[in-house]
């Protein structure tokens, strides 16, 4: 049996990459198992998909809490709980250079475009996604990358495009990105996880 790398996801929202995630870990060759979920948001669908697939998740809210004080509750949950990689899913805070140099070369994200075009602070969401079609680009996609401490300027490990189409809205382009985006992430992790592996084997 494969070694998997205990994987630890961070999320604030519905959590559709996170069942991509978890869904491709139940493969008893994939490199890697999904062992916890921590949102900053309580109530959100995230958690309950963590829940059904019996993975333990934890709310750490970081209103009213300053940012050094919320991180080590993160990284205290996530030490506690073995993880070896995080993989940042819709997690909707920027986290500090501190954090990141700490778990260097360990955070993955993925991001609705392709990078480098369309990233950087303030670029989320629908913002990418208007902005994409705001500049007549013909193409747009996904990338899953290496979280370093300069906002989405991490080494990309996959691309896919998809065709930005006559008409499209925000709303269209993003439906047709998130799909991608739930190809290409599981096989990013598979893929950063199993070369991990080998460097620490």
């Amino acid at each position: 049996m494969v070694k998997k790398l205990k994987t630890g996801v961070l999320i604030s929202g519905g959590g559709s990459n996170l069942q991509a995630l978890i869904d491709a870990a139940t493969d008893d060759s994939f490199p890697a198992q999904i062992s916890c979920v921590i949102s900053n948001k309580a109530g959100v669908y995230g958690l309950s998909r963590a829940e059904q697939a019996g993975i333990p998740s934890f709310v750490v809210p970081h209103k009213g809490i300053e940012r050094d004080v919320f991180e080590k509750s993160i990284d205290d949950l996530l030490q506690q709980n073995g993880i070896d990689i995080i993989c940042l899913a819709g997690f909707m805070r920027i986290l500090s250079a501190d954090f990141i140099t700490k778990w260097q070369g360990r955070i993955l994200n993925i991001h609705p475009a392709l990078l480098p075009k369309f990233g950087g602070k303030g670029m989320y969401g629908h913002h990418v996604h208007e902005a994409v079609i705001e500049s007549g680009e013909q193409e747009s996609g996904a990338s899953v990358h290496v979280v370093t401490a300069g906002c989405d300027e991490g080494p990309v490990i996959l691309q896919k495009a998809v065709p930005v189409l006559d008409g499209d809205t925000p709303e269209t382009l993003a439906a047709r990105v998130l799909e991608v985006e739930h190809d290409i992430y599981p096989h990013a992790l598979s893929q950063y996880a199993a070369l991990m592996s080998r460097k620490t084997s």
